[in-house]
């Protein structure tokens, strides 16, 4: 029986094979807010031969498994996948959005006139501060207290608190998501214009980082922890 196969999710393969984000990453194929498509669709969304693409992941799984660098989980407790994000992903939004936050207006006011384009970065990064700060807020002092809770005391009333946002939770990553597809697709994936300077380099790379810290943090939410819990509020 194959590991892996074309009708599976894509969000269902990164679950099961979590160094497999990395290739849907590199052909832009969307593993967190838009996972719950098939790898075959999926690939015929890129003009990509989805048999090729499903070769790369076995290939890509063939060399890390049984390496046991990836955390499964699928195994986790609620309680340890709520402070695992809350621990690494809200604590590195918190930080990074502030402090990458006037080197962005800094590009701007630099190079808006040459590179105008940068005026719409500008605008869907505070877009994107907002929405994600006042998001994890609500996580933190509301969803994950009520996770938590459940986890303690496995109730129906528990489970029902618990799974209560969850769908609304997700329709804000939706929205994140494609804050984060309209930066990559404005800026030529990142592609640095020529004779670009440090701050200009600078932010074009971290915005990129937080790109890819956001999306294994909502894959992680949706594919995982929420999918989990709403299975059993079925």
């Amino acid at each position: 029986m194959e590991r892996f196969t074309t009708s599976q999710t894509v969000g269902e393969i990164v679950t099961l094979f979590p160094k497999a984000a990395d290739l849907f990453k590199a052909n832009r194929i969307d593993f967190c807010c838009g996972g719950n498509v098939s790898v075959k669709e999926a690939a015929e969304k890129r003009n990509l031969s989805a048999d090729e693409l499903l070769d790369a992941i076995c290939n890509l799984y063939g060399q890390y498994a049984g390496k046991g660098t990836e955390q499964n989980w699928n195994e986790a407790g609620y309680t340890e996948i709520v402070n695992y994000i809350q621990a690494t992903h809200h604590a590195f939004l918190r930080e990074e959005l502030p402090n990458l936050s006037p080197y962005v207006t800094k590009v701007m006011r630099v190079h808006g006139g040459n590179h105008p384009h940068l005026i719409e970065v500008h605008k869907l990064f505070n877009q994107l501060k907002t929405e994600l700060l006042e998001h994890t807020e609500k996580e933190d002092t509301e969803q994950f207290p009520a996770i938590r809770a459940y986890e303690s005391l496995p109730t129906a009333a528990n489970l029902k608190a618990a799974t209560a946002g969850l769908t609304d939770l997700e329709t804000e990553h939706a929205a994140v998501g494609e804050i984060l597809h309209r930066l990559r697709e404005i800026t030529n994936d990142y592609t640095l214009p020529e004779g670009a300077c440090r701050t200009f380099q600078l932010v074009y790379h971290r915005l990129e980082n937080f790109e890819n810290d956001t999306f294994q943090h909502i894959h992680l939410e949706n594919n995982i922890l929420f999918k989990r819990l709403l299975e059993e509020a079925v």
